[in-house]
């Protein structure tokens, strides 16, 4: 049975960061679910339930024995272990791309201090503002090719509390125990796929910008692919 790729946006921004590439994972002849993290931050902490809750209700209508390969985009790596063990669904490999690692083992914290401490001057009445405002236009636009998906990305973006990056995601034991792949497109996570390498992960490297997914499906959507077709 061919397994359904699933691909989970960062909830720093929405799942339209994953839809041109669901695109040619479809006409590839690929089953694709791209669940929305949307709504994840308009209660409260913990946030991270509401996440998984998400990824399984969007799988609700797929045969509970049909296999899954996870696909998490940046800060969304950080919660695939509590995903895979939430969904119900056989997970054959998870795939991060130009994401967080999640720790081998123990809770993972969602941003670390030099993190925090750049956010919280911009928090105001505890919420952030949309990610792609807390960055000068240099280095947004390189992210962006086309001005209509980059006005559809920036305008779905949600506000997230800042909270949401004070917490601390649960790592389950053993939950590397299948197949994990690492696709890197450039700094600063360049460190992360060499971590990944360390793991013994399949790593591969697609040059380009941290959205670079929506700029080079074609690329993107062959290299995942790649990692759910070789061993």
């Amino acid at each position: 049975m061919q397994p359904i790729f699933v691909l989970v946006h960062s909830p720093s921004v929405g799942p339209s960061t994953w839809h041109p590439v669901a695109e040619h994972l479809t006409a590839a002849g690929y089953q694709v679910r791209v669940p929305s993290l949307l709504d994840i931050g308009a209660e409260g902490p913990p946030f991270w339930p509401r996440i998984v809750d998400a990824v399984r209700e969007d799988l609700q209508e797929v045969p509970a024995g049909n296999p899954v390969i996870l696909v998490a985009h940046s800060n969304a790596g950080l919660f695939l272990p509590a995903i895979r063990s939430g969904i119900g669904h056989p997970v054959t490999g998870s795939i991060f791309v130009d994401a967080a690692l999640p720790a081998r083992i123990g809770p993972t914290p969602v941003a670390p201090p030099e993190l925090l401490d750049f956010l919280r001057p911009m928090a105001v009445n505890g919420m952030l503002p949309r990610w792609t405002d807390w960055w000068d236009e240099e280095d947004i636009a390189p992210m962006f090719s086309d001005p209509m998906v980059r006005q559809k990305v920036i305008e779905e973006q949600p506000t997230l509390p800042l909270s949401y990056y004070e917490q601390h995601i649960p790592v389950p034991d053993g939950w590397d125990d299948h197949a994990c792949s690492y696709l890197v497109f450039g700094p600063p996570y360049e460190d992360l796929s060499a971590e990944a390498h360390e793991r013994g992960w399949r790593v591969a490297h697609l040059p380009g910008a941290h959205l670079h997914q929506i700029i080079d499906p074609a690329g993107t959507a062959r290299q995942l692919i790649e990692f759910a077709t070789t061993t």
